[in-house]
């Protein structure tokens, strides 16, 4: 079941190297305005929005994107993994099909370092009343005043943002969380050759970044930095626009 097809927002000129942005679990660009206007000029920036899929794959998800690239003329470029979109980064990385330069986790991971909360939150989502979920939007709203004070443009779009959380939306979050618990790219990230870099806020009990870090250094070769930005959290690209910005740029320059 599919709401809509993946849709793709491109910003930049086409000699500038290319950042391809994978939303996470709220599966969309609403979040991440700040962070386009800290990089947008110094990159050609490629942001998107998932279509609202209940049985969509990993391959299927990173199928979309490869076929939505081509269409705009993309061949290459940087993946930005965000959280649920590390997912989709490491599935890309692994079909070798887009020719990728470098891949950046934000707040992202290979593995779940805590499964179990992952199923426990599948299933949470799954029991949700519409009353709850209009209540749980309608606070987050509230808390992301606080949380993105220092993104005046993600305030401007939390509009959008709202409006894009219906039923059928946090159904697709659901099934979003089901593909984390049940898919393992260790592999891919044991064995890629590609430069991988990795940033995540210092406060993020979503992804514990520890176990993350601990992970990678061990068991991905690739790994080259892994930058941790106090006062920012989970949603790094969105609590730390500027500092995540400047960060990824030093990264991806020629």
């Amino acid at each position: 079941m599919t709401e809509e097809k993946l849709q793709l927002r491109v910003y930049g000129d086409g000699s500038l190297p290319t950042l391809i942005y994978l939303p996470g679990l709220h599966g969309d660009w609403t979040l991440v305005s700040s962070f386009r206007k800290n990089i947008i000029g110094k990159v050609r920036f490629v942001e998107m929005t998932y279509p609202r899929t209940l049985d969509w794959s990993l391959d299927d998800y990173a199928a979309a994107i490869e076929s939505a690239l081509a269409e705009n003329g993309i061949t290459r470029g940087w993946l930005l993994g965000e959280s649920f979109g590390s997912q989709i980064l490491w599935t890309l990385a692994g079909r070798k099909k887009f020719q990728a330069d470098g891949v950046i986790l934000a707040g992202g991971f290979v593995k779940h370092p805590m499964r179990w909360a992952v199923r426990l939150a599948e299933r949470i989502f799954g029991r949700l009343s519409l009353r709850a979920i209009t209540w749980m939007i309608f606070t987050y709203a509230k808390i992301a005043r606080y949380r993105y004070h220092k993104s005046p443009e993600v305030m401007a779009t939390m509009d959008e943002f709202v409006a894009r959380r219906t039923k059928l939306d946090l159904q697709a979050a659901q099934h979003r969380l089901h593909l984390i618990a049940e898919n393992d790219l260790c592999d891919i990230a044991k064995n890629t050759k590609i430069p991988v870099f990795a940033i995540t806020g210092f406060l993020d009990p979503i992804v514990p970044w520890p176990f993350v870090q601990k992970w990678l250094r061990k068991n991905c070769p690739a790994l080259r930095e892994y930058k941790i930005i106090r006062g920012a959290d989970h949603m790094v690209l969105g609590t730390a626009p500027r500092e995540a910005a400047k960060q990824i740029l030093e990264w991806i320059k020629p």
